[in-house]
Order: structure tokens, then C-alpha cells, then sequence
């Protein structure tokens, strides 16, 4: 074991231990993972980024989140959310409002077109999620997420630092 990995990252020496190498093995494969997902995107003029955060307003659809929420259910916060959210509002797939309740918070809800885009895109996510469904078995698959959530569990969600108020 290991060999794939080393000629991949072009590694000779040998790895420290298996922690290092199955950490190094979990990086490539989140990667590989993401660019798939980011070509998908890319079609769209979209990023992983921009696609996550159209997905977790599909959720809240109609009611729609704040700045801090979609920042709290990112899986891969970025630090300037804020920007991330002005290309999507720019492009019509999302809006801004303000809270009835109160009127300092902004609420971010996608749109009909926003809603459509996601529709297109849903099937080419679905066939790379499908590749990916191919190549580990389903016993293999629940396996590899009690890892994963054995690794972050402990690990507080991060936030990005705050750029503007809302």
C-alpha cells in the first residue's frame, strides 16, 4: 500500500507512518473529489463555494438565512463570504432583504433563477457523486463517513473572520 500514493505526490522517501499517509490519501481524494464538482461548476461560471451556498438557500427556500447562518452550514467557510454572496446577488441567483423582525439583519434568499441553475446543475453533481458511488462499496462508504466524522467531531466548526457588519 502506498506506492499509488507516493507516485501521485512524486514522493520517494518513504511516508512517516500510516497517519501521514492516510492523511496525505485523504487529501487527494477530497481534492479529486472537488475538482470534479468544480469542473461541473465551472459551466455554470460557478465555484464550489458559490454552488454551496446556492444549495443551503435551496434549503431555507422561501425563507432564506443570514450571512452568519450560510457561514455556519458551509462546508468549507470562506473568509469572505460577504463578496462570495455580491457575485451570486450580481448575477440574480440570490437576493437581499431586509428582516422584518429586525431591521440590522439582512436575509439572503436565492431566486427563481437561482432555483433553475441548480436544477440544471443537480444532474452533473449527481453523476459525479455517481462516480464516486462506483469506485467504494456501500458498506466501504458508511465505514469512510464514521472515519470522517470520528476525525471532525471534536473539532469546532471554524468561522472566517468578519469582514463587514450586517
Amino acid at each position: 500500500m502506498g506506492q499509488s500514493l507516493r507516485e501521485r505526490i512524486k514522493q520517494t522517501a518513504p511516508f512517516e507512518g500510516p497517519a501521514q499517509e492516510a492523511m496525505l490519501n485523504l487529501f487527494v481524494a477530497s481534492s479529486t473529489l472537488r475538482r470534479r464538482v468544480e469542473e461541473a461548476c465551472q459551466e455554470h461560471e460557478l465555484h464550489f463555494s458559490h454552488h454551496n451556498v446556492l444549495r443551503i438557500l435551496r434549503g431555507a427556500h422561501p425563507q432564506g438565512h443570514p450571512r452568519c447562518e450560510i457561514i455556519d452550514r458551509m462546508l468549507d467557510p470562506s473568509p469572505d463570504v460577504t463578496r462570495l454572496i455580491d457575485k451570486l446577488v450580481d448575477r440574480g441567483l440570490v437576493r437581499r432583504s431586509r428582516s422584518d423582525e429586525d431591521r440590522r439583519m439582512i436575509i439572503h434568499t436565492i431566486t427563481e433563477k437561482g432555483l433553475n441553475l441548480l436544477e440544471e446543475l443537480d444532474p452533473k453533481i449527481q453523476k459525479v457523486q455517481n462516480w464516486f458511488d462506483e469506485r467504494v462499496s456501500d458498506r466501504d462508504l458508511r465505514h469512510l463517513s464514521r472515519i470522517c466524522e470520528g476525525i471532525y467531531e471534536e473539532y469546532p466548526s471554524t468561522k472566517p473572520p468578519e469582514h463587514s457588519p450586517e
